[in-house]
């Protein structure tokens, strides 16, 4: 495959996307979630013209427990008001565990009972499959829900991630109720392959990037499911707005969100949480920069260069029209 070829090929000017963003759950300097500021931020993520993911990882998915997960749930269904939003199925296992649709299928029904559109986590059980097998374990899967979306994740992310084979993406893309998938590889040879074939044979199926280290993936013809864009869901609104209308803007704003994403997604990854945190408080949009009391935390020194990131962002949102 001629990747710069392909990729040029690929490019999609003027193009409406699909931006999904995956909601932080902030939480209180006790402990607590501060539920005030989960439903000031879901609905300033509504109100950007983004579509919602609650009870992702930017939502501690893997940390959080049923309790919280349903209230979660619950808020999202009243606030949201029949609008599309998607919520995770997250299943914990250990690796060499037998692959089981239960506790799929609960998390499926909880999510469908209050709206919203599943999409499915891989975990040990899941990804341990033969391919065979596997494949058939999603089409039993989705023949619990109405539409759903699936995973791939790199192991850079979780130990129960994989990127699956081209021909094994094409069969779960070809499942009539899957609407999209979310690939988070880190990489964009594998992303243009699915771009590629989704062009061929189902121009309907959504390839939504999960790339925080390259956003511009939407000019190849990629939607979006980010964490990132919980930092800013107003800025990546406006940048969408401006790939849509041909705004040569797009590529300052995307250039400086993509700092963004570069600095906070840095190693170890799962403290960009409490880098949007944060970020969010830088502008003021929370009262706390608190985390899960699990997740793991950004030195204070990183406060410095948000608030520069803040404050130039807040420059180029005043100047664009």
């Amino acid at each position: 495959m001629n990747d710069l070829i392909d990729s040029q090929k690929l490019l999609s000017p003027r193009r409406k996307i699909t931006g999904i963003s995956a909601i932080l759950l902030p939480y209180e300097q006790s402990g607590e979630v501060d539920w005030n500021g989960f439903d000031a931020h879901l609905i300033r993520t509504l109100g950007a013209g983004l579509v919602p993911a609650v009870n992702m990882d930017t939502g501690y998915g893997n940390l959080i427990d049923d309790s919280v997960r349903e209230e979660v749930l619950l808020r999202t269904q009243q606030i949201t008001d029949g609008r599309f939003f998607v919520a995770g199925v997250f299943v914990r296992d250990r690796s060499n565990d037998q692959f089981s649709m239960e506790p799929y299928q609960v998390g499926i029904e909880q999510i469908q009972r209050y709206g919203g559109t599943p999409i499915f986590f891989q975990s040990y059980g899941l990804i341990e499959l033969p391919d065979d097998q596997l494949v058939d374990a999603y089409q039993r899967l989705a023949r619990e829900c109405q539409d759903f979306l699936f995973f791939e994740l790199g192991k850079v992310f979780a130990p129960f991630g994989r990127i699956y084979s081209l021909e094994v993406y094409h069969q779960l893309m070809m499942v009539p109720n899957a609407i999209g998938a979310k690939h988070s590889s880190l990489h964009r040879v594998p992303e243009w392959q699915r771009l590629e074939l989704r062009n061929r044979v189902r121009p309907d199926f959504k390839v939504f990037t999960g790339n925080d280290l390259a956003i511009d993936m939407v000019m190849y013809g990629s939607d979006y499911l980010l964490g990132l864009s919980t930092f800013a869901p107003d800025a990546f609104a406006r940048r969408d707005a401006m790939w849509e209308t041909g705004d040569s803007g797009f590529y300052e704003l995307n250039d400086l969100l993509q700092y963004l994403g570069a600095f906070t997604f840095r190693n170890p990854a799962p403290a960009y949480k409490h880098s949007a945190a944060m970020f969010l408080k830088i502008r003021g949009m929370l009262e706390h920069s608190q985390t899960h009391p699990d997740s793991p935390h950004r030195p204070e020194a990183d406060l410095k260069v948000l608030e520069i990131i803040a404050r130039d962002l807040q420059s180029l949102l005043k100047e664009a029209p």
